[in-house]
């Protein structure tokens, strides 16, 4: 169980999660970075907007990482492939004797 002092957009707390205080700490470097991008890229000083507007970016940035795991669990791996291949070629070999 990790413990994370939380000094940001004009607010102090502590939280405790199952998580290491390090892992926390990663996750809270992570927030800060992406508030510090939006101040500089958009005009909001407004802690709340930051927070907001920051919420969504890793939102959206979830989203994407969910959808593209979604597809790539659908497409078959590289190992599929080749037992496909592997089997596809062996029967080509056992039609060829057949015919012959």
């Amino acid at each position: 169980m990790g413990t994370l002092q939380i000094d940001t957009l004009g607010t102090s707390f502590t939280i405790k999660a199952k998580e290491s205080s390090a892992y926390l700490q990663s996750l809270l470097t992570y927030y800060n970075q992406i508030v510090k991008q939006l101040e500089n890229n958009a005009d909001t000083k407004e802690p709340l907007q930051s927070a907001i507007l920051a919420g969504i970016m890793l939102c959206d940035e979830l989203y994407k990482e969910k959808i593209k795991n979604a597809q790539l669990a659908k497409s078959p791996s590289s190992r599929e492939l080749s037992e496909a291949e592997e089997l596809t070629l062996k029967m080509i070999s056992n039609i060829e004797k057949a015919l012959n």
